[in-house]
């Protein structure tokens, strides 16, 4: 292949890219998908109907995913998933801090973005914070002291530790066999607990779900098989186009943050090119500012006081922070991550709800004690 052609392929896969961030982002928008308020309504109100979107939404990716691997397309340990290094601590206290500071940030690194597009000014905020303590937590201060404290508590693995990988032997099946098996039961598990209840089948639950999902099945693909090289000509290694990590990556909204802000900061830099996880950042924003300008819904927002811009910034903070401790966001882990069926992807998980609820739990306390 010539490099007229690798040049051509990586342009192709960065629009192809946009554009499916684009979609997800004003399909988020159109139907109010937002994690922390999933977790919101349930805390709140008892009402499990974004929850139901949320899981119908892993469901369908799990269940696009590991169909993909099944048909030998493409490979959980391609991603940064499925690591043979269980950074379990890592996770779990990253998560916890992600799902409380969505919480004073109104919204996690996605819903960030669709507000951003929708005029929001606080999200605007919320953005460069969370991008500087994501790039910190990468490369500064705090990716020292990341370093030095929970990334030394791990579990190493025989094998990767996306679930086929680990039970295949077990079974008696092959891993893209494991994978299948696994993604249907699981996946489809999720997608029928979406469904059994009228509140899951309502239109907006739908079309979420399973287009959020499919979305990022999509991605998976643009990255992991339209991207995917067996032997770049150049350096004759096995390469993944408009990859930030040299791996296949799919949707996720904290570290990208951080790629953003550095690309536009330092634009004239040759060494600064356009990646996947820069133009599915600025995809969700554009998605959201078409839909809301359609929809004549655009709106300005800033901040109501001292009290308000406080809480947004520090839950900035802990999201940029966490989300690269974490390896990922509610969308990164929660939804890209589980897809591939990664253990460390359900501590994660499980990690930024019990995070959400003690957020909300915190707040309703200030609440009460203001009353």
């Amino acid at each position: 292949m010539q490099d007229i052609d690798i040049i051509s392929l990586g342009q192709h896969v960065l629009w192809a890219g946009f554009g499916l961030a684009v979609l997800f982002g004003a399909l988020a928008q159109r139907t109010h998908f937002c994690t922390m308020g999933a977790v919101a309504d349930i805390v709140n109100m008892g009402d499990w109907a974004r929850m139901r979107m949320w899981m119908l939404a892993i469901g369908v990716a799990m269940l696009g995913f590991n169909a993909m691997v099944w048909l030998g397309w493409i490979e959980a340990g391609n991603s940064i998933y499925a690591g043979s290094r269980l950074l379990w601590l890592s996770y779990l206290s990253g998560g916890m801090l992600f799902g409380f500071g969505m919480v004073l940030a109104s919204g996690c690194g996605n819903k960030t973005l669709l507000r951003i597009g929708s005029g929001n000014l606080k999200s605007l905020v919320v953005f460069v914070v969370m991008g500087f303590a994501a790039f910190a937590t990468l490369k500064g201060i705090t990716a020292v002291a990341r370093v030095g404290t929970v990334d030394k508590v791990f579990v190493e693995l025989a094998t990767g530790q996306d679930l086929p990988s680990l039970l295949a032997p077990a079974l008696g099946l092959a891993k893209t066999q494991a994978a299948l098996l696994l993604g249907v039961l699981v996946g489809g598990g999720l997608v029928l607990w979406a469904l059994i209840r009228a509140e899951g089948r309502s239109a907006d639950v739908l079309l979420g779900g399973i287009g959020l999902g499919a979305l990022v099945v999509g991605f998976w693909w643009v990255s992991g098989v339209m991207g995917h090289l067996a032997e770049h000509p150049e350096t004759l290694e096995e390469a993944f186009l408009g990859s930030t990590n040299q791996r296949m990556e799919s949707l996720t909204f904290t570290a990208p943050v951080a790629y953003t802000m550095d690309w536009l900061m330092y634009f004239s830099d040759k060494s600064k090119v356009l990646t996947l996880a820069i133009v599915s950042t600025l995809g969700v924003i554009a998605g959201s500012t078409l839909y809301s300008l359609l929809t004549r819904s655009f709106r300005w927002e800033g901040f109501r006081g001292v009290e308000d811009t406080a809480n947004h910034i520090i839950g900035a903070v802990l999201m940029g922070v966490g989300g690269v401790v974490a390896m990922g966001c509610t969308v990164g882990q929660g939804l890209s991550g589980v897809s591939t069926l990664s253990l460390g992807s359900f501590v994660a998980f499980a990690g930024i709800i019990a995070g959400a609820i003690a957020g909300l739990r915190f707040q309703m306390w200030r609440l009460e004690r203001m009353a």
